[in-house]
């Protein structure tokens, strides 16, 4: 017998690059932009690692490019030590029941013209769980009382429900399949903050019941801290920064993930009116055309001359503390009110 992988999920020096055409009849490539540019990191099983940044930043693409619904341009990503980008068929399709997906959206991910029961009962019939309408219908009512909702909703359309509750509808039907591992787009961005904490507290009962594996995609860093066990930071397609969530929030390294974490408020008048925000100035630049060197160098307020020409490694600073900044060992200083929260 084989050992068993360290890691549930290992990617490593995952690119998405998506090409850019000119012209109606005849089309000729004129760039690429760059969505995802070498990501590499690992999640243990049980394990939630959250991924944030700016919206454009890449987070959905690398986890589109993780399940496949991307086929990455470059790198590995390994499910249980097997590259899920050599495979391809019908074994990909075995491999899909283990990996599934949380969409942002819970108004559009939903078929419309499908009862909730049959949206939810699709991937078991496809997959092949259950034989015979009653034993998938039975299934149907187990999962929607899994999630918090009547089972006797599964005659329902979309239309009928609310954004919470459609949303727990495709929690669901991504459980459905009975996975291993799954990603979660911005499964909160969409909903009321009320709303958010119900179903965030949902996914953090389901994990604890089934065992499952997270990659919790956000930029809201107040939910990520909340259920993330570690926590990764990207900008323009690139990780910056990796740690466990105490770590990153009380002591961030890269200036770009102290400016995140300024603009998180804190529920404490005094403290939020005396800390000082980092205002990053420009906008963020094309993922078509990014900056050479450090991307982050061009809204950087540190900035060295070697920034703009040398992108910096990836480096380990201790207890799994990772960053790429050249100005790493003295950047702390630019936001020392935050390492004191």
């Amino acid at each position: 017998m084989g050992m068993t992988p360290p890691y549930l999920i290992e990617v490593k020096d995952l690119t998405m690059h998506f090409p850019v055409t000119r012209g109606v009849i005849l089309q000729r490539r004129v760039g690429t932009v760059k969505a995802v540019d070498g990501v590499s990191f690992q999640i243990k099983a049980g394990e939630t690692l959250g991924l944030v940044g700016e919206s454009g930043c890449g987070k959905s693409t690398t986890g589109r490019a993780i399940l496949q619904l991307y086929r990455p341009s470059a790198g590995e990503v390994r499910f249980e030590g097997v590259d899920l980008t050599r495979i391809h068929g019908e074994q990909l399709r075995r491999m899909r029941r283990q990996v599934q997906m949380i969409f942002q959206d819970p108004y559009a991910s939903l078929n419309p013209r499908m009862t909730i029961g049959d949206t939810i009962g699709e991937p078991i019939r496809v997959h092949r769980l259950r034989v015979g309408k009653g034993a998938v219908r039975e299934r149907v009512e187990e999962l929607l009382g899994l999630v918090g909702l009547n089972p006797a909703y599964a005659n329902r359309y979309p239309h009928e429900f609310s954004g919470g509750q459609r949303q727990r509808i495709g929690i669901a039907r991504a459980l459905a399949v009975e996975p291993k591992f799954v990603v979660c787009d911005e499964p909160v961005s969409a909903l009321d903050v009320s709303i958010q904490a119900q179903v965030v507290n949902l996914l953090e009962e389901l994990q604890d019941k089934l065992g499952l594996t997270y990659l919790f995609i956000a930029h809201d860093l107040s939910v990520v801290k909340h259920i993330s066990d570690r926590v990764a930071v990207m900008y323009l397609g690139k990780i910056v920064e990796l740690a466990t969530g105490v770590k990153l929030y009380s002591m961030p390294i890269h200036p770009y993930s102290q400016a995140l974490l300024s603009a998180v408020p804190i529920p404490d008048p005094k403290v939020e009116q005396q800390r000082r925000r980092i205002i990053l100035e420009g906008d963020v630049p094309s993922p078509f055309n990014p900056p050479d060197g450090c991307h982050f160098h061009t809204r950087c307020p540190i900035a060295l001359e070697q920034c703009k020409q040398e992108a910096p490694p990836f480096l380990d600073y201790g207890d799994g503390h990772s960053a790429a900044c050249w100005r790493a060992n003295e950047s702390g200083s630019l936001m020392p009110e935050v390492a004191k929260q």
